[in-house]
């Protein structure tokens, strides 16, 4: 669970660059190309895809400077239920 500073910071930096890994495609098994994007595009992306059809249990955002936590599947979930399009927001 994040807790609610971190979550803050993460909508603060939701317009720097994000690089999604570790997203399987699971109809083919396969590791999915997800383009480099905005860290609440990536948010989304993250906490929507299973219903997509993507296995995301190893997978995770980086983002930010050397040293910046990474974000799990978990955690974009956590932070799209309560920001939302605000993530979205420039």
């Amino acid at each position: 669970m994040m807790t609610e500073d971190a979550m803050a910071a993460v909508l603060a930096a939701r317009n720097k660059e994000a690089e999604i890994v570790g997203v399987v495609d699971s109809a083919n098994r396969t590791d999915a190309a997800v383009d480099i994007r905005r860290l609440g595009e990536a948010i989304q992306f993250l906490a929507n895809a299973p219903i997509l059809g993507y296995d995301v249990r190893a997978a995770m955002v980086v983002y930010g400077d050397l040293g910046t936590p990474t974000l799990r599947a978990r955690d974009c979930e956590q932070l799209w239920a309560k920001y939302g399009k605000a993530l979205l927001a420039i």
